[in-house]
């Protein structure tokens, strides 16, 4: 996910904010070995389509990652995202989970999320910005005049 995407926000509407969740997760090591480790979601409504992620490491810098909304919801119950992201319910166990893989050139890492609070956090956010409008207010045409013309260069008048 890009880092900065200021001209795809939507407008500010009254829009009620959703608290961020704090999950405690585990990172594997390897097959047998879990790391607990915390994370915090956050859901900005002006940017509906995409969740943050901090994870927040005892020792040195947290790791944040910017995922999909939707990516997120469907890997609670199938396999979901490909290449640098992808999410897939595990195996039925006493607690329903899911594994979320994440991957790029420095890092490669593999969390188990617990499912139930993560999905009633996810309703609560489609009960803000439905998935079908989410896209609705983007404003498309200042996204595309950045990308194709870069930064606004100032004009003399």
């Amino acid at each position: 996910m890009h880092r900065d995407q200021s001209s795809l926000k939507t407008p500010s509407a009254a829009r009620q904010p959703v608290p961020p969740l704090f999950l405690d997760l585990n990172q594997m090591l390897d097959e047998f070995t879990p790391l607990p480790i915390r994370a915090e979601f956050h859901f900005d409504a002006d940017m509906p389509a995409v969740i943050t992620v901090e994870f927040l490491a005892e020792r040195g810098p947290s790791l944040v990652w910017h995922l999909g909304r939707e990516l997120l919801h469907r890997g609670l119950t199938a396999m979901s995202g490909r290449g640098d992201v992808r999410m897939w319910p595990a195996l039925p166990r006493e607690r329903p989970s899911s594994w979320l893989l994440l991957e790029s050139q420095e890092v490669e890492a593999l969390f188990e999320i617990p499912a139930v609070p993560l999905t009633q956090w996810l309703d609560a956010t489609y009960r803000i910005v439905p998935a079908e409008t989410e896209m609705a207010d983007l404003n498309w045409d200042g996204f595309l005049r950045q990308l194709l013309d870069g930064p606004a260069a100032p004009t003399a008048e």
